[in-house]
């Protein structure tokens, strides 16, 4: 049906029907063109042209639609792996902002540490400063005390020297004794 159809066509819309002259003649160039028009698609149509060109044309058909097929995976892959990397970034993104968190909490935790260790060494010290100053000033005390001891024995020393007798020396010395023996025994 295609074979008749196109020849109809062809014949019908030749140059051929506006020829003056008998038209089925050899000498008349428009037949003569006709006739090898004619041929040479018989000769086409023998030789299964339109069929390979066909085929040819649904060859490359085939070539495109798989090549799109090809292409529309590649881009569902590539889909894919940026919303993989988009994931990966988003984890990877939260992840340090735990770990900047983290470090914060650490952070401030050894602020406070590092506050309460100073509180506790300047306590330290303020105690064995006040340690220190009591010492200090026990020791000044005692050594005030035996200074004044010192100068009041010597005075007493002068007093009695010079104001006492023998007689009245012996007496004290006794009464010492019995004192300091009624207090060791």
């Amino acid at each position: 049906m295609r074979k008749l159809a196109t020849l109809l066509a062809l014949t019908a819309a030749t140059p051929a029907f506006a020829a003056s002259g008998p038209f089925f003649s050899l000498a008349n160039t428009d037949f003569v063109v006709l006739l090898a028009f004619i041929l040479f698609i018989l000769v086409l149509i023998k030789f299964k042209v339109p069929g390979m060109l066909a085929g040819m044309l649904d060859k490359r058909a085939e070539g495109i639609q798989s090549e799109l097929d090809e292409a529309r995976a590649l881009r569902e892959e590539a889909q894919t792996i940026l919303a993989s990397y988009e994931r990966k970034q988003k984890e990877v993104q939260e992840q340090a902002e735990r770990i900047v968190a983290q470090a914060k909490t650490d952070a401030e935790a050894a602020a406070e540490q590092a506050k309460e260790d100073l509180k506790t060494s300047i306590a330290r010290r303020l105690a064995a400063a006040e340690d220190q100053i009591e010492s200090a000033q026990a020791s000044a005390v005692k050594e005030v005390r035996d200074q004044a001891i010192v100068i009041a024995v010597g005075a007493a020393n002068e007093v009695i020297a010079k104001g006492m007798t023998a007689a009245d020396g012996n007496k004290l010395i006794d009464a010492a004794i019995a004192e300091v023996d009624a207090k060791l025994h």
